[in-house]
């Protein structure tokens, strides 16, 4: 019973995995906490990359005509120095503190974006300063806790891009950043042969998600895919700050 109650939920976290990939920001990010029911929260981490990675995979080939290659040359590099970052500072940075900051960036934006939802917003255009930023913030986040959703949603929504180019362009950022994490999750913590069978066991429920999400994603009006967006990342923002606060 207790095998399948966390396959049960094992297969949650993993479909909500292949969910981003397919184009659903932000639901990923409660895969580390569902997983935490049952291991601790760095074996969640280490165990949930080969999902990401094995997602990915299919994402690339779902958006390989989506995508903005602008951003991607800003982000991928910045992004790719956050995970170098994160893995020379993983002894001295404290989850609690990088919990508390995603949090609070993503509250905010997310409050700022509805203070001005009633007045017209220019597109903004790409820029490498406010790239190199959320990037490597994304990429750092990433690292500590697969959380780099919300410092990229920060840098990208305001460019106001479709709905399939900034899908595309979040799979192909985060497909890069989860191939850079491999070498130096395994430094820190090898994988055994638990941690790859349990993966392995999971696989199916990703892709079945990855799927669902580029279908779902194709599917959500633009206006509401953005909104959902916004309600998403204020949500993971807010647990946040509440996981912190009871800590």
């Amino acid at each position: 019973m207790a095998d399948a109650n966390y396959l049960i939920w094992a297969g949650l976290a993993a479909a909500l995995v292949g969910l981003s990939k397919g184009g659903l920001p932000t639901v990923g990010m409660l895969s580390v906490p569902i997983l935490s029911l049952f291991m601790s929260p760095v074996k969640a981490v280490v165990m949930l990359l080969p999902i990401y990675i094995i997602s990915d995979l299919v994402g690339l080939w779902l958006y390989r005509k989506n995508f903005s290659a602008i951003n991607l040359k800003v982000l991928v590099p910045a992004g790719v120095g956050g995970v170098l970052v994160g893995w020379l500072t993983a002894s001295l940075v404290s989850d609690t503190a990088v919990k508390m900051m995603i949090g609070l960036m993503g509250v905010g934006f997310v409050l700022n974006a509805w203070r001005k939802r009633n007045t017209a917003q220019a597109p903004r255009p790409v820029s490498w300063k406010k790239g190199l930023l959320w990037g490597s913030l994304s990429g750092f986040t990433s690292f500590i806790s697969h959380a780099g959703g919300p410092p990229f949603q920060v840098y990208l929504l305001p460019q106001q891009l479709p709905k399939l180019v900034f899908a595309g362009t979040s799979t192909l950022f985060f497909a890069v950043i989860n191939l850079a994490k491999l070498g130096p999750y395994h430094a820190l913590q090898p994988y055994g042969a638990t941690e790859l069978m349990g993966a392995m066991a999971l696989i199916p429920f990703a892709l079945v998600g990855t799927v669902a999400g580029a279908y779902l994603t194709r599917k959500i009006a633009d206006d509401w895919f953005f909104k959902w967006v916004q309600v998403g990342l204020l949500a993971i923002s807010i647990k946040l700050i509440v996981d912190v606060v009871r800590a």
